[in-house]
């Protein structure tokens, strides 16, 4: 008789980080439904956060796993247990952890050659990748968690350099060569790209990065067609990339149990769930959700101005605030943040949830109405697949970028005037008004703009499932993707 076939083996390797983590698991998950043996590399401490979901899957029968490699924290001088960016309380350990980060390079190159898969799909935080696969003679693929308008701006900002042409940061300007006309200022762009101005070394290092981009086999985009596609189209003819769009990713968590722990499994917990139970009493489109990520920090005089600009809005409203250290949770009463009564003042209108919430199941619930957002791209994409609009405070990366689609192209959003791409660790010196967000809130959840905003949504709700269904654009660019890997065409 003849022998089956092995199957296509992928080994995924994701960031260290909740959001590029979060699409990456998600991703080999799809994979792993299409026949694909999946291998999940990463830290001890990473795994803790999906090995739940996995095992789940593998006793449905799906060839799926994890390999866990050794973090060298005590080489780049961090603490034992620190491996991911969420637990990063510093500048200077947020350096040796990108550090240590870098010296994965020779454990990737084990784990490649013990284990022989047939390609490498590496974020994009890892140029370096693209070499390692080189030594071991497979593709390497490139995963961006991000939009493909972010990738086309980033390009153009590389190519054309227009932050030298403007005279001050705050000036308003083109982003050239781009389908669309879209103004953007020097604050909004990160660190590095206003460093690339003056600074060679920065300007070799984010090169670098899209070198490694370039000399891939290819990029998969955690995007879908029908959302944006004209810079699917640009990434594609104009920038010369090969590209499958396989998204929205998060739309692979179909049981209550994925999404309850999608991201986070170890903290689940019954007050968390609890606010499920607090939405039921909600009417339909009436609360804001409001949540920042998982890194992002803001500043108690932003924080108190937001919780005014809450309360002068008179909209139902779940808020979820990052916890920064594990006695947080202990010292609740002596936040300094909040306006004084505040939390009695919203008894019954209002939820605050410190630490990890279960956005998916969040946002499908049919009271919420309106998502503030700090525009990362999961966030993006969870809020579209639920049919919710936004309101958008994009706070540092390429979350300027990503706002952009959502207010001024597919229009599903208002903006609450953020202007300062904020250095990681650090706050932003324009405050945002409390005037501003309470404009913005109203703009969403009340009124005739509202409305149509939410029926833009919810179009864009139902394109995002067609595309991930048998046929649809996504999945079609996923088959077309698997066929060439397993036919060495890629």
């Amino acid at each position: 008789m003849d022998s089956k076939p092995d199957p296509l083996h992928i080994l995924f390797f994701p960031h260290l980080a909740h959001g590029h983590m979060i699409p990456t698991i998600d991703m080999a998950r799809v994979f792993a439904r299409q026949g694909v043996k999946a291998t999940i590399l990463t830290t001890h401490r990473n795994a803790s956060f999906f090995s739940k979901v996995i095992e789940r899957d593998r006793e449905l029968g799906f060839e799926i796993d994890i390999v866990m490699i050794k973090f060298p924290s005590m080489e780049a001088g961090l603490p034992e247990g620190i491996e991911n960016i969420s637990s990063i309380t510093s500048q200077e350990m947020g350096y040796k952890l990108f550090k240590a980060v870098r010296l994965l390079q020779q454990p990737l190159q084990q784990v490649l050659e013990d284990c022989h898969p047939n390609c490498l799909v590496a974020d994009g935080m890892f140029p370096w990748a693209t070499e390692v696969a080189r030594k071991v003679g497979i593709p390497r693929l490139v995963f961006y968690g991000t939009s493909y308008l972010a990738c086309c701006v980033f390009d153009s900002f590389l190519r054309y350099e227009p932050l030298k042409n403007v005279t001050s940061d705050d000036q308003l300007f083109e982003v050239p060569g781009i389908p669309d006309k879209i103004m953007m200022t020097g604050l909004q762009q990160t660190a590095e790209l206003r460093d690339s101005r003056t600074n060679n070394e920065t300007t070799v290092v984010l090169h670098k990065l899209s070198e490694a981009e370039i000399t891939s086999s290819g990029v998969i985009m955690n995007s879908f067609q029908e959302l944006e596609p004209a810079y699917v189209q640009h990434y594609r003819k104009t920038l010369g990339r090969k590209t499958w769009h396989i998204g929205p990713l998060s739309l692979c968590n179909n049981d209550i149990e994925d999404k309850l722990e999608r991201g986070n499994a170890n903290a689940v917990s019954t007050h968390r769930v609890e606010c499920l139970r607090w939405l039921d009493s909600k009417k339909p489109n009436s609360v804001l959700y409001i949540c920042f990520g998982s890194v992002s920090w803001i500043s108690p005089t932003q924080l108190n101005e937001l919780a005014k600009g809450i309360e002068a809005s008179g909209v139902d409203f779940i808020w979820v605030v990052r916890k920064t250290n594990k006695d947080e949770e202990e010292e609740e009463d002596k936040e300094e943040w909040l306006p004084k009564g505040f939390e009695e003042r919203m008894k019954g209108k209002g939820l605050i949830i410190r630490g990890w919430a279960p956005q998916l199941l969040i946002l499908d619930h049919e009271a919420i109405g309106g998502f503030m957002t700090h525009c990362g791209w999961n966030s993006i994409l969870e809020s579209i697949t639920a049919g919710v609009p936004m309101v958008t405070w994009p706070l540092s990366n390429e979350q300027f970028s990503n706002e952009k689609l959502v207010t001024d192209i597919v229009r599903v959003g208002v903006g609450v005037g953020a202007q300062e791409c904020s250095k990681w660790m650090e706050g932003r010196k324009l405050l945002v008004t409390k005037e501003n967000i309470t404009s913005a809130i109203s703009q969403l959840m009340v009124g005739e703009e509202a409305n149509d905003m939410r029926n833009r949504a919810s179009a864009l709700k139902w394109m995002a499932k067609r595309a991930v269904e048998e046929g649809g654009s996504s999945h079609s660019d996923l088959k077309a993707l698997l066929d060439g890997l397993r036919l060495n065409s890629i």
